[in-house]
């Protein structure tokens, strides 16, 4: 196994205090977002064998079969795919969706025969590849995630009392959900802005007032006049009341498959995704925003946020999702309990969140040279990982909580 040394991406939307809590460090006063765990090429990790530092995507291209297994690399290919974070939102975030695969592959391919250059800012695709995420939050994590139900939705934008938004609501309540969906998020995205910018005033207004009364709805409409401070006149403040407010408790998960709208509004967490940097912009921020794609990605299907609680599996509590390149569980490990071995087959990031937790390499594991002999410990303290390549062995105890993503295959 090898410590990951990982770098933090300073994005303005960052908590300039929580990644600096966790990880035991001094705060700089700047924003500090995301930490980024893997072998992405915008900031792979690094590790030391004994040479010097080198990136792990290196590493793993030099010999993918070794570092990854052979079950993974027919799987996904030689390269590791997925990437894990540390995620620490200060402000809101965009409000956004992934491509599916097809999609993807599909508008990757179509772009490119355009000749539109890959960091073009109204470029849509940067690669052919879906990106599905999983959120787990470590703090109270606020949120957004999916369409409410329609006549929901109406409930609450009529509860605002702008007159402006009649309309919308008598669309919510008399139209088939998907359509009724479809027509009102059409109808906000591409409205002139000078036209609703007025209108998403006076709602952001209306919610503060509502939020400070108290009542059903009163956490919701606080997080819309949250929305409207950072992004005052923005439509996709309108948008965004259209989708399911969720506020995660420690441990409590969203996994956001294709084609769902979602935003991540305030919180530190720890995300998994696929390796893509695929994403469609509903609003909130000043990027572009296409809104015919947008709208041929987007699933108008309603329903609740879906957390996810994991399941315990053999001691190893597990969070369960339909997509194979990644695969996220917890462990807690407890003073005095016998060491759990971890699975070999794949390889794996491990993040320690809290506590220490010791890794001990099984008898016999450790490369002669690596730094490393057979058996030694590595103790992890919060924010630090290691990476572990397919086939070996490990186990773990402590006082703490471990993070373990790897993929299916």
């Amino acid at each position: 196994m090898d410590r990951l040394a990982n770098t933090v991406r300073p994005y303005a939307w960052g908590s300039t205090t929580a990644l600096p809590e966790l990880l035991g460090t001094a705060p700089t006063g700047e924003p500090q977002a995301e930490m980024w765990l893997g072998a992405h090429p915008g900031a792979p990790s690094r590790i030391d064998r004994g040479a010097g530092p080198v990136s792990l995507a290196e590493v793993i291209d030099a010999a993918p079969e070794a570092e990854l297994g052979a079950d993974a690399v027919r799987a996904f290919g030689p390269r590791l795919p997925f990437l894990l974070k540390l995620l620490a939102a200060g402000s809101p975030l965009s409000l956004q969706v992934h491509p599916d695969r097809a999609q993807a592959a599909e508008g990757f391919a179509d772009e490119e025969r355009r000749g539109i250059p890959i960091d073009a800012g109204h470029r849509n695709y940067k690669d052919a590849n879906h990106k599905p995420e999983l959120i787990v939050a470590l703090t109270l994590f606020d949120g957004l995630c999916g369409f409410r139900h329609p006549a929901q939705a109406a409930d609450l934008l009529e509860g605002l009392g702008v007159d402006d938004l009649k309309p919308y609501v008598d669309i919510l309540r008399a139209s088939p959900e998907e359509d009724a969906l479809r027509e009102v998020l059409t109808a906000v995205l591409s409205a002139e802005h000078h036209a609703i910018a007025g209108t998403v005033e006076r709602a952001a207004v209306a919610a503060d007032q509502l939020a400070a009364q108290g009542g059903p709805h009163a956490d919701a409409y606080a997080a819309y006049a949250v929305l409207a401070h950072h992004y005052p006149g923005d439509p996709g403040v309108l948008a965004a009341m259209l989708l399911n407010h969720v506020q995660l408790q420690p441990g409590e998960a969203l996994f956001l498959g294709a084609g769902i709208p979602h935003a991540y509004l305030g919180g530190l967490g720890v995300e998994l995704m696929a390796n893509s940097d695929n994403v469609l912009r509903c609003g909130l921020t000043p990027k572009h925003v296409d809104v015919p794609e947008l709208l041929r990605v987007v699933r108008f299907e309603a329903g609740d946020a879906g957390v996810l609680r994991p399941e315990d599996v053999n001691g190893e509590e597990v969070y369960e999702t339909p997509i194979d390149e990644f695969r996220l569980s917890r462990f807690v490990a407890a003073p005095g309990a016998a060491p759990h071995a971890l699975p070999s087959r794949t390889p794996q990031i491990l993040l320690c969140t809290a506590g220490t937790v010791r890794l001990r390499e099984a008898e016999g594991e450790a490369e002669a040279g690596d730094g490393d002999g057979a058996g030694d410990v590595l103790a992890l303290a919060p924010g630090e990982s290691v990476f572990v390549p397919a086939g070996e062995r490990i186990t773990l105890a402590g006082d703490g909580t471990l993070f373990r993503a790897t993929v299916v295959a």
